[in-house]
């Protein structure tokens, strides 16, 4: 089974079918709509829970470990975000799916590390949370690599990276992260400071490039530098994309998926061309 989500990637569903998954909400229209399309999609059956009480019970009554939970922030008997609390302190991953938003909301479910949150306010509402589900299911097949030489930000953008559910790399300098590359050819995106005192974000991309092309690998630069030529000079050292710190977390994810997306359309268009050569021979 495929998936070809609102951005275009496509997914395999055949091994997400075990995953375990508690819809806590309470709305009869949209347990329906999401059951129904996840189930559609990638074989999963989820686990409705209309209330704080089944939710509760839900939890309790498995041993099996919880891979993702989806949750409105207000539900009946927990009217003021209490299942949303219980679900963060069991360290269950969560995506809020709410009609309830503003910038408050926004930065409060943020601090809570929640995996994403979905609006229920247009048709493609269903479909975008389906697409946050796989792309949480499926987001350890991808192995990034973390290049800065700050603790801090390596730290800040590790957590990020894991909470979405991707294999993480670090390096404290240009050198290691050659060595980790060298070492992990399943790394299929780098993220990279600009400036590093040995070797440089320019100089490391030039030197990544000289061995695996923007078809096997992906880099974003980044740096918290006011000058804007910074992000021409990325782009034309063999960079793919470039960020200006501070970066709010939905807009580094979105470019995190854009690159790996491009990156799974083309190995997609590379296994067809070999599949159709393999044909014409046969």
């Amino acid at each position: 089974m495929t998936f070809l989500g609102i951005s275009g990637m496509q997914y395999s569903g055949q091994s997400l079918a075990s995953s375990r998954i508690l819809l806590a909400e309470d709305s009869n229209v949209f347990t329906s709509m999401i059951g129904t399309r996840l189930k559609e999609l990638f074989g999963i059956e989820v686990e409705i829970c209309r209330n704080f009480e089944e939710l509760q019970i839900a939890y309790d009554r498995s041993s099996e470990p919880v891979t993702l939970a989806i949750s409105n922030i207000n539900l009946p008997g927990a009217e003021n975000g209490e299942a949303l609390e219980y679900l963060v302190d069991l360290s269950i991953p969560t995506i809020v799916f709410t009609g309830t938003f503003h910038e408050e909301t926004r930065d409060k479910l943020l601090t809570k590390d929640i995996v994403d949150y979905i609006l229920k306010d247009n048709v493609f509402a269903v479909e975008m949370l389906a697409e946050s589900v796989c792309r949480f299911l499926t987001n350890h097949r991808h192995h990034v690599l973390i290049v800065d030489d700050s603790p801090t930000a390596r730290a800040l953008l590790s957590s990020r990276l894991k909470r979405y559910n991707f294999r993480v790399s670090v390096a404290e300098n240009g050198a290691k992260a050659l060595e980790i590359l060298k070492k992990n050819p399943d790394i299929g995106l780098v993220v990279t400071d600009y400036n590093m005192p040995d070797i440089d974000g320019f100089e490391l991309t030039r030197r990544i490039r000289s061995v695996r092309g923007s078809h096997e690998l992906r880099i974003i630069g980044v740096s918290s530098s006011s000058n804007r030529l910074l992000s021409a000079r990325f782009l034309k050292a063999g960079g793919n994309d470039f960020m200006l710190r501070p970066f709010i977390d939905e807009e580094f994810y979105c470019r995190v998926n854009q690159n790996l997306d491009t990156l799974i359309q083309i190995w997609s268009m590379q296994a067809k061309r070999q599949d159709s050569t393999v044909k014409n021979v046969a």
